[in-house]
């Protein structure tokens, strides 16, 4: 094999490891990955634990079906009892808020779902929705329209939407490209969707 491929696969090797071990370490990864040509994208797994989120158990619940409807390359699923998560979901009494990722496997971001939008008369299963964006790379687009999930409270007591608009599917699906994507790194800020 000639020096010049030696090279190159060595050189691929190395970004392959540094990745992956990068996305076990508290640092933010730098490093990028391709998918080979012809190859099915792989998916990410990310799980979730809402153990602490009592009573809002089916809003999570569509949230997550919502989300997993909408995107193919990332996946969400509930953690084992007592298991590692990536998305830790807690109830509050004040408003909603949410670490803005995107998370990455072996990584942490909280959700909170407070009672003080529900109170407001805002909709659980799209807050639950809206809230798991944010964690998902998705930052605020207020003021906004209902089609738009991430207008979070700007879009008004009345929409009840959980569904990801094409623009914010796209976001998503990009930044976990070929499993993940290297070049956006967890912003880590918190995010309150109070009005």
């Amino acid at each position: 094999m000639p020096l010049a491929t030696w090279i190159k696969a060595g050189t691929s090797a190395t970004a392959l490891v540094l990745a992956m071990a990068g996305t076990a370490s508290a640092s933010p990864s730098t490093a990028t990955a391709t998918a080979q040509p012809g190859a099915q994208a792989a998916v990410v797994t990310l799980r979730y634990d809402d153990s602490r989120a009592a009573g809002w158990e089916a809003a999570i619940a569509a949230g997550v079906a919502s989300w997993n409807a909408s995107v193919t390359n990332v996946r969400l699923v509930e953690a084992a009892p007592g298991g590692a998560a990536e998305i830790v979901i807690v109830a509050t009494s004040g408003w909603p808020q949410a670490t803005l990722g995107p998370v990455r496997p072996g990584r942490q971001v909280r959700v909170e779902l407070g009672s003080q939008a529900v109170n407001d008369g805002y909709n659980k299963t799209r807050i639950a929705a809206h809230e798991l964006g944010h964690s998902l790379g998705l930052p605020d687009t207020k003021p906004g329209p209902c089609s738009q999930l991430m207008s979070g409270s700007s879009a008004g007591t009345a929409c009840t939407s959980a569904v990801p608009n094409a623009t914010e599917r796209s976001r998503v699906q990009s930044y976990y490209a070929n499993a993940f994507a290297a070049s956006v790194v967890t912003d880590g800020r918190t995010l309150v969707d109070a009005p």
